[in-house]
Order: structure tokens, then sequence, then C-alpha cells
């Protein structure tokens, strides 16, 4: 410090400005000796525990008078130890598994993948038999088209994406297998229909594109207020072709709704048998909360 105000003190004649501190230093133009030696200072304590208080976030000039900035910075020191410690959500991954991810396979799990991916299938066919479509479509006045259909599972298969997400590795595992489930149903029902493989193939990539930001924006929806979930579902589930408010606020209290119902079944239940079920688009007490039943399973997890 002692330093720093020989280098203010010994400053005459012109000024310019020096950025240091969060702040802009006024110091002399002339010798450029003491201009070094202030510059090291600042590159000698920038990661030091060295802290210019007094200075920080204000102007220093020449003469030694101080003018303080109206703005405030962002301060992210209070914020370390926050994102250094290891959330409650999160599990403990020994050095090996870690390095067997980053190689691009998959590590140990909680559950059997066989029966991950048994329970996956059986989700995903929770999500596409246990929906009532024709409400959805008659409801929403949305057309009976394979895009419509689409549209409706992407948003129960995201419901049961993020409930999964909460059960560490082994959930998303599982999610990611869920994923896989649903790109080859649509694939089959397109088959089905008979469109044309050209036109198939391309309907695809636009529905993956669809999707992954249908994930986001129904991500930010969940997390904010209902505002934003409607405007997701306006985007995303009408393709920006809704004029009734009605429509928007049916559908904003069936996923609030229904993401409370999933975060209510127990989650060693959803990894070993994935069956889920799904409360009615139109309810008379649609605020209510819904014990869930615990599925029947044997020793084998089927």
């Amino acid at each position: 410090m002692a330093a720093l105000a020989r280098a203010l003190s010994c400053q005459t004649g012109g000024t310019q400005w020096i950025a240091g501190c969060s702040g802009l230093l006024q110091t002399a133009a002339v010798p450029g000796r003491c201009r070094r030696m202030l510059c090291s200072i600042f590159q000698r304590h920038k990661a030091g525990p060295f802290q210019l208080s007094k200075f920080c976030g204000g102007l220093f000039e020449a003469n030694g008078a101080v003018t303080q900035q109206n703005r405030s910075f962002y301060d992210t020191s209070k914020h370390l130890s926050a994102k250094d410690s290891l959330q409650p959500s999160e599990e403990k991954v020994g050095a090996l598994t870690r390095i067997i991810e980053a190689m691009g396979f998959t590590g140990p799990l909680k559950y059997s993948r066989w029966k991950i991916k048994v329970a996956a299938l059986r989700m995903y066919t929770c999500c596409v038999e246990k929906t009532d479509f024709e409400e959805f479509f008659n409801r929403c006045q949305m057309p009976e088209t394979l895009n419509s259909w689409f549209l409706v599972a992407q948003l129960h298969v995201w419901m049961c994406l993020v409930r999964l997400k909460q059960e560490g590795r082994t959930g998303k595992y599982m999610c990611r297998y869920i994923v896989h489930c649903m790109w080859e149903d649509v694939e089959q029902r397109g088959k089905v229909m008979g469109i044309n493989s050209t036109v198939l193939k391309e309907d695809l990539k636009r529905m993956v594109e669809n999707f992954y930001a249908a994930l986001f924006g129904y991500d930010e929806g969940i997390l904010s207020d209902d505002h934003v979930l409607a405007a997701a579902l306006w985007r995303n589930l009408f393709n920006r072709n809704c004029d009734d408010p009605r429509h928007l606020e049916l559908l904003v209290e069936y996923v609030r709704k229904q993401v409370q119902h999933l975060d209510a079944l127990s989650g060693e239940d959803l990894l070993l048998t994935g069956e889920v079920s799904w409360r009615p688009l139109v309810e008379s007490n649609a605020r209510s909360i819904l014990k869930p039943l615990s599925p029947v399973y044997n020793d084998e997890g089927l």
C-alpha cells in the first residue's frame, strides 16, 4: 500500500486513465517508471489477499482526490463456497467411474442396466397409453396429426425427465433410454401411417430440433412463473397458434399439478418399475394433492 501511495504521489503534469480494481486510476503520463511500478503492484496482487477496499469501485486522481462511482459491482467471492460444495442431490462418484464416463462409457449404476431399460420402456408406454390424446385435441383445438400427437407426447416425456433427473446418474441413464424409445416409436408410427421415407426423415429431423428446444423452454417455465410457462406452451405445444387464453390457462394448471404429482412418487419405485399415472386434464379440484399409490413389483424389479 505504501508503494502504491508513493507511486501516486510522485506523479505530476498531464493525466491518463489506467484500469485497476474494478475502477479507473487517473495517473500522470510523464514518468513511465511510476506507471510500470503501479501496474506491477496490481498484477502481483491480482489473485492474492491484497485488498484495496478504500479504492476499489472508485476513481483515483493524481492530486489524491477520490471520486466514488455510483454503480455497484458483482462480487463472486461469496458464492465460491456454495459452488464448490457438494449439493445434496449429487452423488459421490469415484475417480474410476469418472474416468470411465469421461471415455464415453456408462459407469456402475444403482440397479442393473437391463432393469432400468425395462423400466424406461414402461415409463414411455405410460406417457403414450395413459394419456387421453383425444381430450387434448378437442379441448385445445389441435389438429389430429402425427405432429400434434408428438407435441402432446413430448410434454409428458419431459415431465418424466424432470422427475428422473432427481435420481442421480441412474435416473439420467433412464432418461436417455426413454428418449431413445420415443424416437423409435415416432419413426414406427410414421411408417405405419404410410408417410414417405424421405418426408419422414425430414419430419424426424425437424422434430428432434423442436424437442430439444422445447426442453429448454419447459425447463425455464417450470422454474419461473406461470407467464413464462404459458409462453413456452404457446410456442412449443400450440405452435404459436392459440388465440384462446383459457387453453393456455388449462395447460399451465395441468403441467403444475402433474409435476407435483410426479414429485410425490418414490424414486426407487420409478427406477424399478417405471409406472406413472396421470391426473385428468380437467378436474373439479385441480389444486388438490393426491397421494400416489405405490406400484407392486417382485424382487427382480418386474
